[in-house]
């Protein structure tokens, strides 16, 4: 089970978001090949394991969102910048939950988390596509496949509400008919052949970047299986 999967609906479109998924089919299906999250999912590690992974997702979005803040009246990235997405505060109470109040001081970067922020740093600030196309790997995710995620962590671990508020979208009533409007918004932006194809290979850049988190986090697993 991949943290990014944008669903099987996709296809049903045509023009730049079905080209999208097309073109990053093979950097997408590289990142699912990740044992820590399947061990994550089939309940193997513990509560410390989770948490693990949402403090490297924290730093992501933080990063992702105050960019947003930078393109909140550009005319090509605004359309998709939404209140209704934001992950952090979810995500800090996540955290808060699995590791108590003093859940920040317990936020460290890993090499690739690091590499992942730098690279949004360098990008997502400046480039209206280069941000659009991280915007869509992470939310359009969240929205796919986080939603199975979330109920087999509901299975796995016994979270209902707490715990998984990052996966829980109160504002967004129908998320498909929201993934479908987002896509539709990929295929009226007004990028050049060159500005798509720069933005195709962010989004791949993008997965192999989430696939080097998995993998730092993969390298420190046993210290998370449940004995």
């Amino acid at each position: 089970m991949d943290v990014l999967d944008h669903g099987a609906e996709f296809g049903e479109l045509a023009g730049f978001a079905e080209r999208i998924k097309a073109e990053t089919d093979a950097a997408h299906r590289q990142t699912e090949q990740s044992r820590f999250v399947g061990d994550l999912l089939a309940g193997k590690l513990t509560a410390e394991g989770y948490a693990a992974l949402l403090t490297q997702t924290y730093l992501v979005y933080e990063s992702l969102e105050r960019a947003a803040g930078n393109h909140a009246a550009d005319p090509v990235a605004a359309p998709f910048i939404a209140p209704e997405l934001i992950r952090l505060p979810a995500l800090a109470a996540d955290l808060e939950f699995l590791l108590g109040p003093q859940w920040l001081d317990q936020v460290t970067a890993t090499p690739a988390t690091a590499a992942y922020v730098a690279r949004l740093e360098e990008v997502a600030f400046t480039s209206p596509a280069a941000f659009v196309a991280h915007h869509y790997l992470r939310y359009m995710g969240d929205l796919s496949g986080g939603q199975i995620i979330r109920r087999m962590l509901e299975r796995a671990y016994g979270y209902e509400v707490d715990g998984l508020r990052f996966y829980i979208f109160d504002q967004i009533a129908k998320p498909k008919v929201f993934k479908d409007e987002y896509r539709a918004k990929l295929d009226q932006a007004p990028f050049s052949a060159d500005e798509q194809a720069r933005f195709i290979d962010e989004v791949n850049l993008a997965y192999g970047l989430n696939g080097d988190l998995f993998a730092d986090l993969e390298a420190d697993i046993d210290r998370y299986l449940v004995k």
